[in-house]
Order: C-alpha cells, then structure tokens, then sequence
C-alpha cells in the first residue's frame, strides 16, 4: 500500500467507529496516519494505541469538520507530510428527527461537514495526488443517498451529494493513478448508531462490523467509482432498481431510524 499510495494517510473522523478501524487497517498495511477527529481526550488515546500495535507515526489534529477553515487549516498542519491516501468518514448524524425539530445551524453544520469540506479536502490533497499520479480517496457515505426519506432530509441530501462528487472524481482522476471510491454503508456499528438506537430504546439487530468495512473497502480501493458493503452486487447500481421514486421515499421513510447513524465517527 505504501508503493502504491505513499507512506501517509489521513482518516477524517478517525477516532472511533469506521475511522477508528480504517486506522487500523491502515497503519496495519503500513502506513502512517493522521487522525483528525474533535475529541482530544479520545484522539491522543488512540493515537497511542496504533502506535503501540502497529509500530507506525501518528499525527494527530484536532478539528472540527463543520467549522469553515478547518480544512486549510488540516492541510497547514500536514503541509510536510505526503498524503497519498485520504479516508473522509466524518460525517454521521446521530439525531434522527424531522427537519423542522433541528435548529437551523445544526442542518447548516452538517452541510459543510459533509459537502463542503469533503470538497476541499478533495481539492486540497487530491490536486497533489494527481500531479503525483499516484493517490486514493475514499468518501464514506450512506445508503440514505439512494432516496429521500423523513427525518432524513439533510443528511441524505448531503450523503447522496458525497456519492455522485467521488464517482464523478474517479471519472476525472482514475486515469491519472488516483483510486477514487464512494463507500456506501448501511448499518453499521458505530458508536453513533449505538446512540440512536440506545435514545429509542430498541435492539441494534444485525449490524456491520466497522473492522470488516475498512478491509473491505481498502482491498476494492481499485475497483470504485462505488462500493457498496454488505450487497451481493456491491458494485451494482441503487437497490431500488426500478422502484418508483415514490415507493423508494416511502420505503427509505420506514427504515430511517437506522440510516443517519450509519457513517461518520
């Protein structure tokens, strides 16, 4: 992975979850990582432990993704790094209600957490992969970006946004030896989840390992644009197939207490 990526990584929402074992993964494959999460207590700690298990450099910084400027500021902070992979998995919503019951800065936080600085990161690191000729990206997002569905509204909008942005991204750059792949996620367990599930007070029922998601995705870098966990087809296209537009919405409407908590650390 470091002849092919280059010797660091950066894991956006990386302290827990599915960033904590992207960590893993790839600290495990051989790379040096930079953990970017909001928690400092908990960041530090697990920067410890990588390095404990896996022998590799951790860097930590501590930022908070739905503030503008956090993203020049990640980039400043690894300027003499050469980032050769960088996973964006911050981004989940663990506060399932209709749109109306959030604030409106709490819809506007998530919009640039989860589409305006998955942009810039993009264009900030992917730039220098290209010119490289060498890199990878990974943006985690969610199967709440196949439909729209109540209490869905933002996160949704802005998941479906991260998918069409890196299957567009692996049509420009995958030529130019840049892997690109939007990761889609359904139930997963993360601590995020646990935490919608746990304030309705209903059972988690089956759910995917974030272990097994990161060395997944990680094994398919090559084969995006998409990758979709868990499916029979992961490759294939929405698994609404040809479902009414209506009917996926309504569908997509029932399951919505599971989808918001899917990604992100």
């Amino acid at each position: 992975m470091t002849a092919k990526y280059g010797p660091w990584g950066i894991i956006a929402g990386g302290s827990d979850g599915v960033g904590a074992a992207f960590a893993h993964e790839m600290a495990a494959r051989g790379l040096n990582v930079v953990l970017v999460a909001r928690r400092v207590p908990v960041l530090e700690a697990f920067a410890e432990e990588i390095r404990a298990r896996h022998g590799v450099e951790v860097r930590t910084v501590a930022l908070d993704l739905s503030v503008p400027g956090t993203v020049a500021s990640l980039a400043d902070a690894t300027s003499d790094l050469e980032i050769g992979l960088f996973v964006y998995n911050a981004g989940g919503d663990d506060t399932s209600t209709l749109f109306l019951d959030k604030d409106l800065d709490t819809h506007l936080k998530l919009i640039h957490r989860n589409c305006d600085s998955v942009l810039e990161a993009a264009y900030r690191f992917g730039g220098p992969m290209v010119a490289r000729r060498r890199g990878g990206l990974v943006l985690v997002t969610s199967g709440a970006a196949w439909a729209g569905g109540a209490t869905l509204a933002t996160y949704g909008a802005t998941k479906a946004f991260d998918l069409l942005f890196a299957e567009a991204l692996w049509a420009e750059w995958h030529t130019s030896g840049v892997d690109v792949l939007a990761l889609v996620l359904g139930r997963t367990d993360t601590p995020s989840m646990r935490r919608v599930f746990d304030a309705k007070g209903e059972p988690y029922g089956d759910a995917a390992d974030p272990a097994d998601v990161a060395k997944q995705a990680l094994d398919h870098l090559t084969d995006g644009p998409t990758w979709i966990f868990g499916s029979q087809n992961p490759t294939g296209g929405s698994p609404f197939g040809a479902t009414s537009r209506r009917d996926a919405v309504l569908v997509m409407s029932r399951g919505s207490s599971t989808s918001s908590a899917s990604t992100g650390s």
